[in-house]
């Protein structure tokens, strides 16, 4: 199989190794995965997919263009194309994914995140705003993962009923929504602590794995318990 989704790919060598033959270049769970590199998520090479006859590629709407997704169903591929915008979606999509690659047992890491995500209890209710990217500024919108995920533990998007999804926002309008925090993830743009927080003076910026917040697979177990410290160390 080929996987061009990261979170998709992490979840399949761990749960089924030896299945995958090719994933992106940005497939960098697990670490020392060897696979066939086929390019990025947004331009992958149809020819060297095509050329690794895989049985299955697995894709997500989101992450991968049609026009691509497209072009390997052309060149006789099977493609099946995930679509993840709520956890409880996530974790349907994740069994119907393993299934497909022909793991008998539902793995260890899928039960613990369930079951860590149905034990969250909200430390409070909060607004927040959440940046990812910069130059331009764009924000989390309506109907997507990492806001559901955000919403459970007790913080709203202040962008939530948005009609687009990552829509572009000028700075000084997310400034005056006055949220507050400011929820900043490490991708896809990498913000850290000399770059996000002081473009939100007085306001609190929490620094958070980007993995954690957009990544559904085995890091799903431990995200409520790393996004709920990174929450709480900002809200001090």
């Amino acid at each position: 199989m080929v996987s061009l989704v990261p979170s998709l790919t992490e979840a399949v060598a761990v749960s089924a190794p030896g299945v995958l033959v090719g994933a992106t270049d940005w497939c960098d769970r697990p670490a020392g995965l060897d696979v066939v590199r086929i390019g990025g998520t947004k331009n992958p090479d149809v020819a060297a997919v095509t050329a690794l006859a895989p049985d299955l590629v697995l894709a997500n709407e989101e992450e991968n263009r049609a026009p691509d997704l497209d072009a390997l169903r052309e060149a006789g591929l099977t493609v099946l194309v995930t679509e993840i915008r709520t956890l409880d979606q996530g974790l349907r999509e994740l069994d119907r994914v393993l299934a497909a690659c022909g793991t008998r047992t539902r793995p260890r890491w899928l039960d613990e995140a369930e079951a860590a995500w149905r034990a969250v209890t909200p430390d409070g209710a909060y607004t927040a705003v959440v940046p990812i990217w910069r130059r331009p500024w764009m924000v989390l919108g309506s109907d997507t993962f990492a806001g559901d995920l955000l919403a459970r533990l007790g913080v709203r998007n202040l962008y939530g009923d948005h009609p687009e999804r990552y829509p572009r926002v000028p700075l000084d309008e997310l400034r005056a929504a006055a949220p507050d925090l400011v929820v900043l993830p490490d991708e896809p743009y990498r913000f850290t602590r000399d770059d996000g927080p002081e473009a939100f003076p007085g306001t609190a910026a929490a620094l958070v794995d980007g993995r954690m917040l957009t990544w559904y697979g085995p890091s799903l177990a431990e995200a409520p318990r790393a996004l709920s410290r990174a929450l709480r160390a900002a809200l001090r």
